[in-house]
């Protein structure tokens, strides 16, 4: 038995099937739980799948959704109960960013109305569809039961560019907080992760990093020559870091933590 104690236990991860959610989704295998990784992107998934099965001894397996989707999402719960049998904790980690400015007088990199209903739809509505039905399978199943809202460390205080992404991260951090009044009481721990600047992943598209860069006034290589000065620990996060974090709060070792957010920042606590 691990010091988690967490073997056979049910976790579904949105979002899981690349970069953070890769991470916490084989650190739930590594210590035996049965992980449901929730993804729009099948292929991608199918190899999520391979990769977290390696990564120990407990299972992975890949449900389609689109966290936007009520239809979806009620899909997936049902997915993951009729394999196996019952929803122990959700991980809320599906998420995207897309940097644009609130107003570019150069008419390349403005936020639209379309990109802030894309991102809001994603990252707000995404979190309330998923922890409603986890919640009510957790309800139904009477044994409590975890639910972990991804956000950001600079979710209170935005940084240039990101103007939407910050305000749907402030929107996640204070969701966590209102469930956790609620649910409590019936034994649902609700508690946020805010990870700071994180090691970068394949999920980082040129085009993204271009887009960022234009929006922070950098080029895109000063952008990625970034040396961690601006982190009091002096360095990236790693995604294991991310992963170790979550995993011990679905455990019963953080049977006490509930309504918070934990920044995992290095010490970095704005954007």
């Amino acid at each position: 038995m691990s010091w988690t104690n967490l073997e056979d236990k049910v976790v579904i991860v949105t979002g899981g099937a690349a970069g953070i959610g890769l991470a916490v989704t084989k650190g739930f295998v590594e210590v035996g739980a049965k992980v449901m990784i929730a993804d729009f992107a099948e292929e991608v998934g199918a190899r999520a799948v391979e990769e977290a099965n390696q990564a120990g001894h407990g299972e992975a397996a890949f449900a389609k959704c689109d966290v936007t989707s009520k239809e979806d999402v009620d899909s997936l719960i049902s997915l993951t109960v009729e394999r196996w049998g019952t929803v122990d904790a959700l991980v809320n980690n599906a998420g995207i960013n897309v940097p644009r400015l609130l107003v570019d007088p150069a008419g390349k990199e403005e936020l639209t109305e379309q990109i802030w209903d894309k991102v809001f739809a994603v990252n707000v509505k995404g979190q309330f569809l998923c922890a409603q039905a986890a919640a009510r399978q957790m309800l139904a199943g009477g044994k409590g039961g975890v639910i972990i809202n991804m956000s950001s460390e600079s979710g209170m205080e935005g940084s240039e560019g990101q103007s939407v992404y910050a305000a749907t991260k402030a929107a996640n951090q204070n969701l966590t907080r209102s469930w956790a009044k609620e649910l409590g009481k019936n034994g649902i721990r609700i508690v946020g992760v805010a990870p700071g600047i994180m090691e970068t992943t394949s999920m980082r598209s040129d085009a993204y990093e271009e887009s960022l860069a234009y929006t922070r006034g950098v080029s895109v290589e000063e952008l990625r020559s970034n040396d961690g000065s601006s982190i009091p620990l002096g360095r990236s996060g790693k995604l294991s870091e991310v992963s170790d974090l979550v995993v011990y709060l679905v455990s019963d070792r953080a049977s006490y933590l509930h309504g918070t957010t934990v920044n995992v920042s290095g010490g970095k606590s704005r954007g």
